[in-house]
């Protein structure tokens, strides 16, 4: 059979992912006549290798002998080749043969195989990066790629360009014999600033796969930086608006290097030798005596300095007189409330829980004036810096006595009241002269800024003698009043008048002395002029009426006497 020679088409190319199966249509029509359909593949030297055959008569399938495609082919009835887990040695020309009696029909078809790198990860980080020091930051690694990727370098978002002495970039690759898929490896040397602080490095791998070029990013890298300490500051444990005495207190000494110092020298206000720890020191039960600045230095560099000024508040109180206090009514007695303190300080007085409007001072001493006085002052800055003293004040008097009494209206009794001052409280005893005999009936008031009183209610039917006894540890006072029988009047006189109404009373008794002067003035101003109209008519008839009024006296004389006798 003679043929005539074969007819080809233009190169096809089939792209095919690592793994999957490759797909490549026989892109020749089939002819009438058609015999059989070939698949063939081309070697590097151009020597062909047939691995497929079908025959358009018989129907049947053959499959040549060739090891590396044993049981992955598979030709269809249109002579559609397929190639199951497809492999980078895939990458071949492959040829479509249709076969007549009289020609022979050839198509070929370029295979290009993709693998998909694996996410790049850096490996090998440093612990830590230094300031200007140029030092390896990692390995960027991305494996099993087809064909072989790029690797770029981003700081922050950025790339990362190579720069003498501060970036370097070396790239490497390297290809699996048995797979020959590639794994790519980017180191990095980077010279470090504080600015890189927190900063995340990244990586990623660039490689072209079925449909195009694409990216895949690793995950961020983030560094400790080293950087020297530069600043030194120094603080104040725990934080207080206002330091006082007996406070614990810790000054702590910061260095703003990574990482941070560890060791430092504290200076003491008045001590010029540094005292060598750790980052604190503790001061227990401050008093006013530590006020100062205080510093704290590097251990290698004494210049980098760092101060604080503490002032430790103070507040003290002197009450003169303190504690019991006992004294005499009327007695005088200065009273002093002395404050030394750190800055202005409040005072209080309080008497017995009530403030006061002002420090108390006595130039005479009353009942009223005893109690519990206190002398309370604060620094209102300084929380918890408060004093207080106490004086409790004593005021005593032997006993006054004065005693009233008081008709009652139907002047079938009387009232007798014992009125009675002094401190300690006297005890009142009542008892009736002649007889002796001791009242046990009387009522008696309040005791009230050290005075009370004591009443007993009588109907005596003839003239007695009431004796009020008081006493307490001072001195025992009597006083005794005489009452006559009920039957017989006798002038009362007034209740004591209570220290509250006293004020008002007084008031009252001046008012009532300005009225009566008043009217004194005017009834003399009208008895001077009636006594000059009556001189003149009086003298004209002196005479006349000098008898009449001499029998006038003498009557009313002898009235008088005899309501003397009765």
């Amino acid at each position: 059979m003679n043929l005539i020679p074969r007819q080809s088409l233009g190169w096809d190319t089939v792209n095919s992912a690592y793994g999957d199966t490759i797909i490549m249509p026989c892109r020749l029509s089939v002819p009438q006549n058609l015999m059989f359909g070939k698949w063939k593949y081309e070697k590097p030297d151009g020597s062909p290798v047939f691995i497929a055959f079908r025959s358009s008569t018989k129907k049947s399938v053959q499959y040549d002998d060739v090891p590396e495609y044993k049981d992955r082919l598979s030709l269809s009835e249109n002579y559609t080749l397929s190639i199951s887990n497809a492999r980078i040695s895939d990458e071949k020309r492959f040829v479509c043969m249709l076969v007549t009696e009289d020609n022979v029909f050839e198509a070929p078809t370029i295979v290009k195989v993709f693998k998909q790198p694996s996410k790049p990860e850096i490996v090998s980080k440093a612990p830590f990066l230094e300031t200007e020091q140029l030092k390896k930051l990692g390995d960027c690694i991305s494996k099993d790629s087809y064909p072989d990727g790029n690797i770029t370098w981003y700081r922050s978002g950025k790339v990362l360009q190579p720069l003498e002495g501060a970036v370097v970039i070396i790239f490497q690759k390297q290809m699996d014999p048995v797979t020959q898929l590639y794994t790519m490896t980017s180191s990095l040397e980077y010279k470090t600033t504080k600015a890189d602080l927190h900063v995340p490095f990244t990586c990623s791998v660039t490689y072209y796969g079925p449909s195009g070029q694409k990216t895949v990013h690793s995950e961020q890298a983030v560094f400790d930086i080293y950087y020297p300490t530069e600043q030194v500051t120094i603080q104040v444990l725990p934080p207080k608006n206002a330091i006082k005495e007996g406070d614990n207190i810790t000054l702590k000494c910061l260095g703003n290097g990574n990482p941070p110092p560890q060791e430092f020298l504290f200076y003491l206000p008045g001590q010029p030798e540094g005292i060598r720890g750790s980052n604190t020191y503790t001061l227990t039960d401050v008093r006013r005596n530590a006020t100062g600045d205080y510093k704290c230095s590097l251990i290698d560099k004494r210049s980098m300095i760092a101060s604080t000024a503490i002032t430790v508040h103070y507040l003290d109180l002197s009450l003169n007189p303190s504690g019991e206090v006992t004294k005499q009514i009327g007695d005088a007695l200065p009273v002093s409330c002395t404050i030394s303190a750190s800055r202005n300080a409040t005072v209080v007085w309080m008497k017995d829980n009530v403030r006061l409007r002002s420090s108390p001072s006595f130039s005479s001493l009353h009942y009223q004036d005893a109690g519990n006085y206190v002398c309370e002052t604060a620094l209102q800055e300084v929380e918890g810096l408060k004093k207080r003293e106490s004086l409790t004040l004593i005021v005593e008097g032997k006993p006054q006595i004065k005693m009233t009494k008081k008709t009652d209206p139907s002047g079938l009794s009387k009232t007798i009241i014992c009125h009675v001052e002094g401190f300690p409280k006297p005890a009142i005893q009542w008892t009736i002269t002649g007889s002796g005999s001791v009242i046990n009936q009387a009522k008696e008031s309040p005791y009230i800024n050290g005075r009370y009183y004591s009443k007993i209610i009588i109907s005596p039917e003839e003239n007695v003698t009431l004796t009020c006894t008081a006493e307490n540890q001072l001195e025992r006072t009597v006083n005794s009043l005489n009452v006559s029988a009920i039957s017989i009047p006798e002038h009362d006189e007034a209740d004591e008048i209570s220290d509250e109404n006293r004020e008002k009373v007084n008031d009252q008794a001046k008012l009532i002395v300005g009225i009566v002067v008043g009217l004194l003035l005017a009834a003399l101003v009208a008895g001077v002029v009636y006594w000059l109209y009556m001189k003149k008519s009086k003298t004209a008839s002196k005479h006349v009426n000098k008898e009449l009024g001499n029998q006038e006296e003498n009557k009313k004389l002898e009235e008088n006497n005899h309501k003397t006798e009765a």
